[in-house]
C-alpha cells in the first residue's frame, strides 16, 4: 500500500516531536511498523537522522518531566502487554505464574523509583503495586489454593489502582 508524503511527514512528527516510540507512531498513523522502520532508515542514509533529531528536540524544549512520563508511559505499555501475555499463556503453574509477576512488579518497582523525584505522584502507585507484591507473595506462600483466583482479580484491580491514584 502506497503511502503519501503526508502519511510519513505525519510519522516523522509524531516520533520525533510528541514524543511516540516508532510503533506507537506507526499505529496512530496506520503504517505498518516495517514500513515505518524502512522510511526512518532511508531517511538517516539521506541525512535526516531522525533518533538525533528527537534527541536534540528532546533537549532543546521538551521538559523532563514529561521525558520522565514518556518513559514511565511506554514501560506501563511493555507492563501489561506482559501481564496480557502471562494471563493468556495456559500451560504454566500457578507457582511459575507469581514469580514471573513478582519479577515484573520488581522491573515496575525499579522504573517508578527512578522516576520518583521527578514524578512524586508516582510513589502512590509504587507503593500499591509494592502491597500487591508482597500479597501475591503471601498468598503463594499460605494460600496457594487461591492463587488462580487472585490471578483473575489482579489485572482489573491493577486498572482501578491505576485510575484512582493518577
Amino acid at each position: 500500500m502506497a503511502h503519501s508524503q503526508a502519511t510519513k511527514d505525519e510519522l516523522r512528527k509524531k516520533y520525533i516531536f510528541d514524543g511516540l516510540s516508532l510503533t506507537m507512531a506507526a499505529v496512530t498513523t496506520d503504517v505498518g511498523y516495517a514500513t515505518a522502520q524502512r522510511w526512518k532508515n532511508q531517511a538517516a542514509d539521506a541525512g535526516d537522522d531522525w533518533d538525533k533529531v528527537k534527541v536534540a528536540h528532546t533537549m532543546a524544549g521538551g521538559d523532563l518531566e514529561d521525558i520522565s512520563r514518556q518513559i514511565l508511559t511506554d514501560f506501563i505499555i511493555q507492563f501489561k502487554a506482559t501481564m496480557e501475555s502471562i494471563k493468556a499463556t495456559d500451560d504454566i503453574g500457578p507457582g511459575q505464574r507469581v514469580e514471573m509477576l513478582t519479577s515484573l512488579a520488581d522491573a515496575y518497582n525499579k522504573t517508578v523509583a527512578s522516576s520518583r523525584k521527578l514524578l512524586p505522584e508516582t510513589s502512590k502507585l509504587a507503593i500499591a503495586l509494592q502491597v500487591l507484591e508482597l500479597l501475591a507473595k503471601y498468598i503463594q506462600e499460605h494460600k496457594p489454593d487461591l492463587l488462580i483466583e487472585f490471578m483473575s482479580v489482579l489485572d482489573p484491580f491493577g486498572d482501578l489502582i491505576s485510575k484512582e491514584l493518577k
